[in-house]
């Protein structure tokens, strides 16, 4: 082990916590239940109040959290609280156009254990929440507007809207794609749009999911049914995810017989009647990544770091990847911004964001494209997989996310250990 991890970081005596994060979404708020869970003082910063962002209509979105992802959320003290709202993922089916079922993964092949669970965002908002007020290393600041960033050599000063200054020996940018700290740090950054977006509602249907997740490929792009928990009257739901080309303005202003008709249009037949059961809201789609993670005492994590294609649901479990590997070696560092810290953080991450990535996108164009050819080869292709046993427990294994360049703390133990 190397001298930077010889011991495990202590709360400052000082007023400088170990580490100041700036962004309280998902990624921010976990980062700091995990390092406060071992004792590391933090300070979490959002620009928006708490009531704000735990409004049923400040995000309709759910996230699909994974098998690696919900260790994550466990050992940050989430979990517990979170579980019985989350809806087990226990089969993944895979189609194509017109065509039937092309590939399926079933958890009865991996030990029985979910893929992953669907929540709430809102929910996630709320237990993280509650879980950072019951940590007394944690300060959490909402609202609390960045103005800049000084350096102060042993330390990063951030200054707010309201004439207050903070200081941290880490400043954490998870402040999302238009990253603030990211900007400061003069990250190069590239991407894409796709020219796309995703329309993201709730879903009320007749017959029970049993716990399938489906991922339809069609020609205006991929079209996601996400289980999940039944409404408290017992009504059977499900969150969509449907990509569509442009803005999505129009699927918004559909009146709501004519959204559910295109709902009906599309649903397996298996789900029987189907409505929208909430707001709708639509997120352009694209691809942007930052060159560099890192900067003397400030490290980049989640989409402030790289951003993605949702068609695997990967976005946030990428993000947890960053706060579990981030987490670990800050709680082994003399010095939370200790620069050979950062870098082995850089090493860690950069490779395994970017294949993420590079596969997001290559699915995105493989599934998005009208040509006959490409359209047998890629049906070619998923039959195989699902003909191949060995192939397709690789795949089942990385959509666990409990495989591959994970950090310890995601990757799945046997039973009993």
């Amino acid at each position: 082990m190397v001298g930077f991890m010889s011991k495990r970081s202590k709360p400052s005596a000082s007023d400088t916590p170990d580490v100041l994060i700036v962004g309280g979404g998902l990624a921010g708020m976990t980062l700091a239940a995990l390092l406060g869970s071992h004792g590391n003082s933090v300070v979490c910063l959002d620009r928006d109040p708490l009531a704000t962002v735990t409004t049923g209509h400040y995000d309709v979105r759910t996230t699909a959290i994974s098998y690696g992802s919900h260790l994550v959320l466990r050992a940050a003290g989430i979990w517990d609280r979170l579980s019985a709202k989350a809806c087990p993922i226990m089969d993944i089916r895979i189609l194509d156009g017109g065509s039937p079922v092309l590939l399926n993964f079933l958890s009865a092949d991996l030990e029985g254990e979910p893929f992953g669970w669907i929540v709430d965002n809102r929910e996630l908002r709320l237990a993280l929440a509650a879980r950072l007020s019951e940590l007394k290393p944690v300060t959490h600041l909402a609202p609390a507007l960045v103005e800049g960033f000084d350096d102060r050599g042993d330390a990063m000063q951030v200054r707010l809207a309201d004439g207050r200054t903070l200081q941290g020996r880490l400043l954490v940018g998870a402040d999302g794609k238009g990253s603030a700290v990211r900007t400061y740090i003069k990250a190069p950054l590239h991407g894409w749009t796709y020219g796309q977006s995703a329309i993201v509602c709730v879903v009320a249907h007749e017959h029970p999911h049993h716990n399938a997740a489906i991922e339809h490929f069609r020609e205006e792009g991929p079209f996601a049914v996400l289980p999940m928990t039944d409404a408290p009257d017992g009504t059977h739901r499900s969150s969509l995810v449907w990509s569509v080309e442009g803005n999505g303005r129009e699927y918004l202003d559909w009146d709501e017989a004519t959204f559910n008709l295109a709902l009906q249009a599309r649903f397996p037949d298996s789900y029987g009647e189907v409505r929208a059961a909430g707001p709708r809201a639509a997120w352009p789609l694209g691809l942007q990544h930052a060159h560099t993670y890192i900067a003397p005492r400030i490290a980049l994590v989640a989409e402030a770091a790289h951003a993605m294609h949702p068609i695997a649901g990967q976005g946030l479990n990428m993000g947890l990847r960053d706060v579990a590997e981030l987490a670990a070696l800050i709680r082994e560092a003399d010095d939370p911004g200790d620069m050979e810290m950062l870098k082995a953080y850089q090493r860690r991450r950069h490779f395994d964001n970017m294949a993420m990535m590079a596969a997001t996108d290559a699915l995105t164009r493989l599934f998005s494209n009208r040509l006959p050819l490409l359209g047998s080869l890629r049906k070619l292709g998923v039959s195989l997989v699902q003909a191949i046993p060995p192939a397709r427990r690789f795949f089942m294994r990385q959509a666990m996310g409990t495989a591959g360049l994970v950090p310890d703390l995601m990757k799945k133990r046997k039973s009993g250990t």
